[in-house]
């Protein structure tokens, strides 16, 4: 029992927390705080929040070595988006109504993971091992379902029927929905059933690094579900400040996207790059593209149905030039994965257009 506690501290640390924010905290970040104990009260709700996120990852890695992949980032990828999803709803429903805060995310996930993160992992994988290999039929069946998701969800809706406030109609909205759910469903079915082999490279071996006594199972199951409760209490009393903030600054509203997708996709980036040190190329990408289609395929339905429940306005059209840069990215990583090798060069083409995303969005 003892070692259980010296090994899962930080879920009693979450449950703590919870009750602090929940009885009393809430109240006083959105309160007259001065700026000192503002600042230490949400350090410390973002340690813990941080913290409960990269366990969840913990277990969930965990989890992953018992079962072997393609489930292995399978789980470790729906754990993420879920508390995507998780930390989405809530910045939704706290402070101002924002419409454009789920498009924001979804586009800070694509273009914080196909280029950034992308861009990142090929250039150090590439500057260590030159040139590196990956299953090339993986890749095409990720690029098969993200593409017209990503088009169909952030691109279409600006050219179609809307309301007064931006809403799509009913009739696309619910094409949206069924649409994303279908298409994820069956690559599910390909990922998992009937072509796992797609998914692993043969070449290079994965090998999960996990750093913790492997439990059963059920242990690890049961632990991930707790800490992501942890994370879904909490996730709303973290929203406070990051509007707040964002308000303070007066920084463009894009801003809250960027810092939801970074904060959610923190771990999975460091266990991708890890990966591609030890020349597991094929393990990062899975995590990464299995992050950006699950990030569509599953964020679209939950805020859709939230905004349609809580009849809060949404709007997933990007602006024009956001679209250039979405086209551009498609197109780039179509091109940089189109062969089966990349290299460094791939890696810093990826990079600059996350550069110009982060000007765009301050310009």
């Amino acid at each position: 029992m003892l070692n259980l506690l010296k090994q899962e501290y930080k879920l009693l640390l979450g449950v703590i927390s919870v009750l602090f924010f929940k009885l009393i905290g809430d109240n006083l970040i959105d309160g007259e705080l001065s700026l000192f104990p503002y600042i230490m009260l949400t350090g410390v709700l973002f340690y813990v929040v941080m913290s409960a996120i990269f366990s969840v990852v913990r277990h969930s890695d965990a989890l992953a070595i018992k079962l072997g992949d393609p489930y292995g980032t399978l789980i470790l990828t729906l754990s993420v988006v879920i508390l995507e999803v998780i930390m989405v709803s809530s910045v939704m429903l706290t402070g101002e109504s924002n419409p454009f805060l789920a498009r924001d995310t979804m586009f800070a996930v694509v273009m914080a993971v196909l280029n950034g993160f992308v861009g990142i992992t090929l250039l150090i994988g590439g500057m260590k091992h030159h040139t590196q290999t990956f299953n090339l039929d993986g890749i095409k069946s990720y690029l098969v379902a993200i593409i017209p998701l990503a088009l169909l969800c952030l691109v279409l809706p600006n050219f179609t029927r809307s309301d007064e406030l931006g809403n799509m109609s009913t009739s696309l909205t619910w094409t949206l929905i069924l649409v994303s759910m279908a298409l994820y469903a069956v690559f599910l079915f390909v990922q998992t059933r009937s072509h796992t082999d797609y998914f692993i490279d043969a070449d290079n071996e994965d090998h999960e690094e996990h750093h913790g006594p492997l439990n059963s199972n059920a242990f690890h199951t049961i632990m991930l579900i707790c800490y992501l409760v942890v994370v879904i209490l909490l996730a709303k009393s973290l929203a406070i400040p990051i509007n707040d903030s964002i308000t303070e600054m007066g920084a463009p509203v894009a801003l809250g996207g960027l810092v939801v997708a970074l904060i959610i996709l923190a771990p999975e980036a460091v266990g991708a790059v890890k990966a591609a040190f030890t020349n597991q190329l094929q393990r990062a990408m899975n995590l990464f593209f299995g992050s950006v289609l699950a990030t569509i395929a599953l964020t679209v339905p939950a805020v859709l149905l939230i905004s349609g429940v809580m009849n809060e306005p949404i709007q997933l059209g990007l602006a024009p030039a956001e679209m250039v840069l979405l086209g551009a990215t498609l197109l780039m990583t179509s091109v940089s994965f189109s062969s089966g090798k990349t290299n460094s060069l791939n890696g810093i083409t990826h990079l600059i257009l996350f550069i110009a995303y982060i000007i765009l969005m301050f310009d």
